[in-house]
């Protein structure tokens, strides 16, 4: 008889449903027909920018003006997909829910594209229950027609393939336009390690911009680190995979808090984009660097690792908060740090 046989095995209700996060990871490969540049700062938000306006044509009903107020929003996937929420108004933080995706464009960030040159970035999506796949190859293999940027410079896409967990399998063949089916996920195990892990480094990629208790931190103290990841975690799960986190959410946050932040290498980046849609200019700047925690941080590693995937923090769907744990091995000879919170402004 197995242990699940028995049947005194869970007389307490404890929830055995294997704690994990699952997403889509997905690069996709294109060919500049026109030169392109990526401004510093900004090729994640001009990428957002040509899917949201492409993939707005493709499928809202003629004449909406407002997706938030449109009557076809409960079934337009361009509400669901890129401007999500419960309620067509209503308080910041109640209405809005997290995008499904997030760009990872930051290595294109100042580089220059001669036509006839390949490129690529990555799309990580969460939407589990209603996979938006399509949705994002029909919308970038416009491109060829509408173009990308200010300058509209025009790119073919080629191929999609997947970052993980089979890296470089075909999801898209430009072409043929056919799309692969089904497409594989990948799934993160949340569950704690046994191991005790007593020390952990972690890489602020792009800038990232952390709440804390009552507002936006230049310190990313690991109890506001881990409580935005979490709750990111959670929100995403809930609305778009296989529901909250079934954690102990006041007694993890308690113990995050006990984590101390050791040591820092940081600088503040400055950067702006313009909408579009409105003309305003939204900053887009953060920290960036080198941060060191210690304490008890093994039930941590799990969530930060998925955090990799999601980011963290506020604007993460165009490639801010984007993180990297470097080592959970810390050699206190090797000497990395030399500020916390230093101040450098990036072009624009």
């Amino acid at each position: 008889m197995s242990w699940k046989e028995c049947p005194d095995w869970n007389r307490k209700g404890i929830d055995l449903t294997p704690l994990t996060f699952s997403l889509y990871a997905l690069r996709f490969h294109f060919g500049a027909l026109d030169a392109l540049f990526f401004p510093e700062g900004k090729s994640g938000n001009i990428v957002r920018g040509a899917f949201g306006n492409i993939f707005r044509r493709l499928v809202c009903w003629p004449g909406c003006r407002d997706a938030r107020t449109c009557e076809h929003r409960s079934t337009c996937p361009y509400a669901r997909v890129f401007e999500p929420s419960l309620l067509a108004s209503g308080p910041s933080g109640m209405s809005d829910l997290p995008r499904p995706f997030v760009f990872r464009a930051a290595h294109l960030d100042g580089h220059r594209v001669p036509a006839g040159e390949a490129f690529f970035f990555d799309i990580n999506l969460f939407d589990l229950q209603q996979p938006s796949i399509a949705y994002f190859v029909a919308s970038f293999a416009q491109l060829a027609q509408e173009g990308l940027g200010p300058r509209r410079a025009r790119a073919v896409l080629q191929r999609v393939t997947s970052v993980a967990p089979t890296p470089n399998k075909l999801v898209f063949d430009g072409p043929t336009h056919r799309l692969h089916e089904p497409v594989e996920p990948l799934v993160l195990d949340l569950a704690a390690k046994s191991e005790s892990v007593r020390g952990l480094r972690v890489e602020f990629r792009t800038p990232t911009e952390i709440k804390g208790k009552d507002r936006v931190g230049s310190r990313p103290e690991f109890g506001s680190l881990f409580a935005r990841v979490r709750d990111r975690l959670s929100a995403l799960r809930g609305f778009y995979g296989e529901g909250p986190l079934t954690i102990d959410f006041r007694g993890m946050g308690e113990r995050a808090d006990a984590v101390r932040l050791a040591r820092c290498d940081l600088r503040h980046v400055e950067t702006e984009r313009r909408s579009g849609h409105t003309g305003q200019v939204h900053p887009l700047g953060g920290f960036v660097g080198m941060v060191e925690y210690e304490g008890e941080l093994a039930e941590f590693i799990p969530f930060l690792k998925a955090a990799e995937w999601t980011g963290v923090g506020r604007q993460t769907v165009w490639g801010k908060g984007a993180i990297r744990i470097i080592s959970n091995r810390i050699d206190p000879r090797v000497q990395i740090w030399s500020s916390c919170v230093g101040t450098t402004e990036a072009p624009l």
